[in-house]
C-alpha cells in the first residue's frame, strides 16, 4: 500500500449539554483532528444528532460514527438516518459500523446477544442495504455525497475483515484479543496484529491503494520517562511483556518527539495512516499532531 499523510481522529463519548458538546468539537478542530467520532454506545450522546451539532460547531472536521452497532439499527432505516444526516452536514460524514461486542448492551436494550457469525450476518445485510440505496436514484433523502460516506468497517475476525477487504473504504483494526465481551479490552500483541494486517493485505487486490488503515489508541501516556510507563502500563495489560506493551500499534508512552516517532513505524510496518484517541486524550495527543503535520 501507498504512504498516504496522516489523519487523526478522537472518539467522542463523554455526556455534555449542547454548548458543552459543540464547544469541544471546535476545539478538536482547533487542535488539529482530521475526523471527529461519536461513539455509540447506551447512555452515550445519540450519534447522528451529534454529527449534525459538531458540523454546526465546526468548519473542515470530518464527522463519523466509531462505530455503529449494526444490530442496533434496522438497515432501511439506518440508511435513511445517514443519507439525511450526510445532507445536514453537508456530505462531511463517514459511517463506521461494527457487528457489536457489549453482551451487557444488549442484554439492557432488550435484544437478543446472537453468535459471532449471526451479528455478521446483521453487518453484511446493513452493508448491502446502505449500498443498494445509495445505488438507487430514486431513494430520498440522497446522500450529499454522491456514491454516499465513506465507510469504515471495524473488526478483528476472518469474516468481518473479508467484509471490510470487499465493501470498505477504510478497515478498522480493533488491536484486541479475540472473545472481548467487556468494557475494557485486552490488547493483541504486535504480531497477532501483524497478522490481522497481512490478512486483509491479501484480500484487497486492485483495492490496496485506494483502502485506508485505521487503529484507535487505547492508551496515551505523554512523559520523560517511557520505561517507567511502560512497566506500569503491565499493571492493566498483565498478559503483555513490557517488550510487547513497547511495541504496541495501540498504547505509546514517551515524550511527544518518541510518539511521533512510534506513529511513523508503525505506518510503515502496518500501514496504519489513521489513528484514532478518545477523548480524554483529546489535549495531551495534540502535540503530537503538530509534529506529524
Amino acid at each position: 500500500m501507498s504512504e498516504k499523510p496522516f489523519r487523526f481522529g478522537v472518539t467522542m463519548f463523554v455526556p455534555s449539554s449542547r454548548a458543552e458538546w459543540m464547544a469541544k468539537c471546535r476545539r478538536a478542530e482547533k487542535l488539529g483532528y482530521d475526523v471527529i467520532g461519536v461513539a455509540d454506545h447506551l447512555g452515550l450522546a445519540p450519534p447522528f444528532p451529534a454529527m449534525v451539532l459538531a458540523a454546526e460547531a465546526t468548519e473542515r472536521v470530518r464527522l463519523t460514527t466509531f462505530v455503529l452497532n449494526a444490530a442496533f439499527y434496522h438497515p432501511t432505516l439506518l440508511a435513511r438516518e445517514v443519507a439525511g444526516t450526510d445532507r445536514f452536514t453537508d456530505g462531511r460524514i463517514e459511517i463506521g459500523l461494527g457487528g457489536g461486542y457489549l453482551k451487557a448492551e444488549f442484554e439492557a436494550a432488550g435484544i437478543p446477544w446472537e453468535t459471532a457469525g449471526r451479528r455478521v450476518d446483521q453487518l453484511e445485510r446493513t452493508v448491502a442495504e446502505l449500498e443498494r440505496c445509495y445505488a438507487d436514484p430514486g431513494q430520498e433523502p440522497r446522500p450529499a455525497q454522491r456514491s454516499g460516506p465513506p465507510l469504515l468497517i471495524a473488526g478483528r475476525g476472518d469474516r468481518v475483515l473479508t467484509l471490510a477487504a470487499g465493501h470498505a473504504d477504510i478497515v478498522g483494526f480493533s488491536g484486541t484479543v479475540h472473545g472481548n465481551t467487556g468494557c475494557r479490552p485486552g490488547l493483541a500483541d504486535a504480531g497477532a496484529i501483524a497478522e490481522r494486517v497481512e490478512f486483509v493485505r491479501g484480500k484487497l487486490g486492485n483495492r490496496a491503494d485506494d483502502v485506508e488503515f485505521n487503529i484507535s489508541v487505547y492508551h496515551l501516556v505523554i512523559t520523560d520517562d517511557r520505561e517507567t510507563a511502560l512497566v506500569k502500563a503491565q499493571e492493566e495489560l498483565p498478559d503483555l511483556t513490557v517488550a510487547q506493551i513497547a511495541e504496541l500499534p495501540t498504547a505509546y508512552f514517551g515524550t511527544a518527539a518518541e510518539i511521533a516517532d512510534r506513529l511513523r513505524e508503525n505506518r510503515r510496518r502496518f500501514g496504519f495512516g489513521y489513528v484514532t484517541v478518545n477523548e480524554l486524550e483529546l489535549e495531551a495527543f495534540a502535540p503530537v499532531i503538530a509534529l506529524l503535520r
